[in-house]
């Protein structure tokens, strides 16, 4: 069941109503019998349990090296367009 956030408009009471979502809302303030108005929250995050939402659970330390990051790069090298260097023309 959601929680759901009121604001009495008479009082300006904020609370907060654990009540289940087939429930009507809330009209009237505990307090000072005002309306209440139910507000829209932003609900909850995902919660992450378990591994393998970090870098470090998924992967393992022995798949990369020194040896294999400098290959790569060397591969990024090789396939990377060469410049060429142009010189400015000359006037007449």
């Amino acid at each position: 069941m959601p929680t759901y956030d009121y604001k009495c408009m008479g009082c300006g009471d904020h609370f907060e109503h654990f009540q289940s979502m087939t429930s009507e809302p809330l009209t009237t303030c505990k307090k000072c019998g005002g309306d209440l108005k139910r507000l829209i929250g932003t609900g909850i995050g995902p919660i992450f349990k378990g591994s393998g939402f970090y870098e470090t659970d998924y992967k393992s330390k022995g798949n990369f090296s020194k040896e294999s990051s400098s290959v790569q790069s060397e591969e990024k090298k090789k396939a990377a367009p060469a410049v060429k260097k142009t010189e400015p023309k000359k006037s007449e």
